[in-house]
C-alpha cells in the first residue's frame, strides 16, 4: 500500500486532480475466474443500485429546512464540533440508513451511501439562504427591482453584495412562476424543488481497505484497483460479495511520481468509467512579488481577451505585445441553437403534463416520456458543450501566461456587475457565458505551472484610459469616430492620444491594476483563491501603461550601387512537369502554398463565426446559406496566437479620429 502523503520540498504544494479511466476487465480472487467486460459492468450495476437506493432514502427523509440547518451548523445536539467527512456527521447526528429487508451490505456501502447524501444537503444549504433572503425582501414588482429593492435583497441574503445580480434575478422568477401556479408564496426551497436525483456512481473515497484498495504495478503507467463487488442483485450474505482484482490503464496526464487515490465508479454506455484522483507535488504560487502579470477581461463576441505587462524597477508598467483574443462565436451560437430547443421540449412536455393530468395510462403518457428522455439529452449536451469550452478557454489563458513567462495571471471579477442598456439579446449572450468555469479550471491549470490567479475588481476596467485613466469616449468602429457604440474606444485626452479595441484596452487595465495592488491580495479561507477586494486611488493612480519608445527604423542611405534587378517577373508555375502521381492527372502542381497531402478545410474554418452560424441541416431539401459540413468546436473556437518576444509598435496612438 502506498503512502497518501504526498513527499514535498521546500516551495512546493500538493495539487489534487482528477483523470478518466477506463475498467476493461477484472479477476475474482476467489475463484481466480477472469470477469469479463459485461460481467464487471453487471456487478458495479448492483453495487451502484444498492447505494443509490439507499441515498435517496436519505435525502428524502431530510430534505427539510430544519434538518439542513442541522447539518450546516456544524455542531451536535450536544454542542460537538461535526467531522468534516459527510457520512461521519451523518452518523454523529444518528442519520442512518440501511438496504431493503433481506438483503446484506458491509458498513462501507452505506458509508458511500451516506457520504452522498451529505454533500447533497450541504449544498443545499447555500439555495435555502438564498430562497429565505429574496422572499424576505420580495419586491412589489418582481419584474423589476427599484434601487433601494436591490440594497434590501442584498442586505437579506448572504454575501449578497458580492452576488451577480442575474443569480437573485433567476431565483425571483422561480419563486414568481411558483407563486403563479400555486396561488401563494412557497415556504422555502425544499417546497419549490424536490430531492434531487442522486448520481449512480460509486464514491470509494468514502471506502477504506476493507472495501477498495489501489496502488501502482510494477510496469509504469498501470494500478491496480482491487474492489468487493456482490455476486448477485440482492445479496444475502456476506458469502456473496467477493474481491475483483482490475487492471488500470493509468493516462500519460497522471505524473510518475503522483500519489493515487480511490477512484470513483460509474457506468456509462455500457463500460465502467473510474475518475482516478491523483495528488503531486507543484510549485507554491507566490501572493506577492510579481513582475510579469497576464491579464484577463471578459467580452461579448471574444470571450477572452488577454495580454501581459511588465512591472520595472522603477515602478512603471509596459505592455508586452499587442495581447490576444479567443473567439468562440460559433460555440456560442451553438449554445443559443440548444437553448432554444430546451425552451421549446419544454414547453411542449409541459403541455403533454396539462393533458394528461399525471395519468401515467394515458395515451399521451409514451410521448411526454419520449420529451423528458429528449430534454435530458438536450441538456446533456448543452453540459458537454459548456465544459469543452470552458477547458479550451482556461488552456489558451494559461498557455498565454507560459508563454509570457508570467507568474500570475489577474482576471476581471464581474460577480458584483450586471449588463444593462444591452438588449435582451446581450443579456442572454452574458448568461450563457461559463465564466465561473473558465476561472475554476483555470486555477487548476495554473496550479500545475506554480502560476497563481487573482481576481480584481472590475470598475471602471473597461471605461478608463489605460494610459492615463481618462474617461473613453466609445463608438461604434475606428472608421466610425461619431456614431455611439461600445466596440472602438477613444481617448479624448489629447496629450495622450491613445485609441483602440474596448477589450484590448481593459485587460491592459486589468493587469496594471493588479500589478499595483498585489499588496493588497488575500486569500479566501474557505475556497483558498487569491483576490483583491479593493480599488486604494493611491494605487490606481500608479496602475497606468507607459508606452514604449517607437522602433526605429534601420539606415536607408546608399553606401554603394543599387543591385540589378531582373525586368522578368519569376514564374507562378514550374517550367518542367510535376512528376505523376499515384492518381489523379499527371503534369500538374498545386498553385501557392496549398498542401498536397491535406483535403482543404470546411468554409466554417476560414470564415467568421458569429451568432447567426447554424449547424449544417441534416434532412435533405433546402439548405439555408452559411451552413457548412464539418465545422466541428475546435473549428468554432479561435485564439489568436501570441507575440511577445517582438512587439509590434502601437501605430494608432499618435493618429486623429480617422474620418
Amino acid at each position: 500500500m502506498l503512502s497518501r502523503k504526498v513527499p514535498l520540498a521546500v516551495g512546493e504544494t500538493a495539487r489534487t486532480a482528477c483523470a478518466r479511466g477506463l475498467l476493461r476487465t477484472g479477476v475474482d480472487e476467489q475463484t481466480g475466474e477472469l470477469v469479463p467486460a459485461a460481467v464487471l459492468v453487471r456487478r458495479v450495476g448492483w453495487a451502484v443500485e444498492l447505494v443509490s437506493g439507499m441515498t435517496g432514502a436519505l435525502l428524502t427523509g431530510h430534505w427539510n429546512t430544519a434538518d439542513v440547518n442541522v447539518l450546516a451548523s456544524g455542531e451536535d445536539a450536544l454542542g460537538r464540533k461535526l467531522p468534516s467527512n459527510a457520512w461521519m456527521a451523518l452518523r454523529r447526528l444518528s442519520w442512518a440508513t440501511a438496504p431493503d429487508e433481506g438483503v446484506k451490505v458491509n458498513d462501507r456501502i452505506v458509508r458511500m451511501a451516506q457520504e452522498q447524501a451529505g454533500r447533497v444537503l450541504r449544498s443545499v444549504k447555500w439555495r435555502a439562504d438564498l430562497t429565505a433572503g429574496v422572499l424576505a425582501a420580495w419586491p412589489v414588482d418582481p419584474a423589476k427591482r427599484t434601487p433601494e429593492e436591490w440594497d434590501r435583497v442584498r442586505e437579506a441574503v448572504p454575501g449578497g453584495r458580492c452576488l451577480p445580480s442575474s443569480v437573485i434575478a433567476s431565483r425571483t422568477r422561480q419563486i414568481a412562476a411558483f407563486a403563479g401556479k400555486r396561488g401563494r408564496m412557497p415556504v422555502d426551497v425544499f417546497e419549490m424543488e424536490a430531492a434531487p436525483r442522486t448520481a449512480r456512481v460509486l464514491l470509494l473515497s468514502a471506502c477504506d481497505g476493507q472495501q477498495a484498495t489501489i496502488e501502482r504495478a510494477d510496469e509504469p503507467g498501470r494500478a491496480l484497483l482491487r474492489v468487493q463487488l456482490p455476486t448477485r442483485p440482492d445479496p444475502r450474505s456476506y458469502r456473496d460479495w467477493t474481491w475483483v482484482a482490475c487492471p488500470v490503464k493509468l493516462p500519460p496526464t497522471i505524473p510518475a511520481d503522483a500519489v493515487p487515490h480511490l477512484p470513483t465508479l460509474r457506468i456509462r454506455q455500457g463500460r465502467v468509467r473510474a475518475d482516478l484522483a491523483y495528488s503531486h507535488p507543484v510549485p507554491k504560487a507566490a501572493r506577492t512579488g510579481h513582475t510579469v502579470a497576464l491579464g484577463v477581461d471578459w467580452g461579448l463576441n471574444t470571450l477572452l481577451s488577454a495580454g501581459a505587462a511588465r512591472l520595472h524597477d522603477d515602478g512603471q508598467i509596459t505592455a508586452l505585445g499587442a495581447g490576444g483574443m479567443f473567439r468562440a462565436a460559433g460555440v456560442v451560437a451553438k449554445q443559443h441553437r440548444l437553448r432554444r430547443e430546451s425552451e421549446y421540449l419544454h414547453s411542449k412536455a409541459d403541455h403533454y403534463q396539462r393533458l394528461t393530468g399525471g395519468d401515467a395510462h394515458h395515451r399521451l403518457a409514451a410521448r411526454h416520456t419520449v420529451l423528458t428522455d429528449e430534454i435530458r439529452r438536450v441538456s446533456d449536451r448543452r453540459s458537454n458543450l459548456n465544459d469543452a469550452l470552458a477547458w479550451a478557454a482556461a488552456r489558451w489563458a494559461v498557455d498565454q501566461a507560459i508563454t509570457a513567462r508570467a507568474t500570475v495571471i489577474y482576471v476581471e471579477d464581474l460577480r458584483s456587475m450586471e449588463a444593462r442598456g444591452m438588449g435582451r439579446s446581450i443579456n442572454t449572450r452574458l448568461s450563457q457565458q461559463v465564466r465561473g468555469q473558465i476561472v475554476d479550471r483555470m486555477r487548476h491549470l495554473a496550479a500545475e505551472a506554480g502560476i497563481a490567479v487573482v481576481t480584481v475588481p472590475a470598475r471602471n476596467t473597461s471605461r478608463h484610459c489605460p494610459r492615463c485613466l481618462v474617461p473613453l469616449r466609445h463608438r461604434k468602429a475606428p472608421d466610425r469616430p461619431t456614431t455611439p457604440g461600445w466596440k472602438w474606444a477613444i481617448c479624448p485626452n489629447t496629450a495622450c492620444g491613445w485609441q483602440g479595441d474596448r477589450d484590448q484596452g481593459a485587460w491592459q487595465r486589468i493587469a496594471a491594476r493588479g500589478l499595483a495592488h498585489q499588496a493588497k491580495t488575500v486569500t479566501d479561507r474557505t475556497t483558498g483563491a487569491m483576490v483583491i477586494r479593493t480599488v486604494v486611488d493611491t494605487l490606481e493612480t500608479r496602475a497606468v501603461i507607459t508606452p514604449t519608445a517607437p522602433r526605429t527604423s534601420r539606415d536607408r542611405s546608399k553606401t554603394g550601387p543599387t543591385r540589378r534587378r531582373t525586368t522578368r517577373p519569376a514564374p507562378r508555375r514550374r517550367r518542367a512537369p510535376s512528376p505523376t502521381g499515384p492518381s489523379g492527372p499527371a503534369g500538374k502542381r498545386p498553385e501557392g502554398h496549398a498542401h498536397t497531402d491535406r483535403p482543404r478545410l470546411p468554409r466554417a474554418a476560414h470564415r467568421h463565426q458569429d451568432v447567426t452560424t447554424i449547424s449544417t441541416p441534416t434532412t435533405a431539401g433546402h439548405r439555408p446559406h452559411g451552413a457548412a459540413l464539418g465545422a466541428g468546436f475546435h473549428l468554432h473556437a479561435h485564439a489568436t496566437p501570441p507575440r511577445w518576444e517582438n512587439p509590434l509598435p502601437d501605430t494608432t496612438s499618435d493618429m486623429g479620429s480617422p474620418s
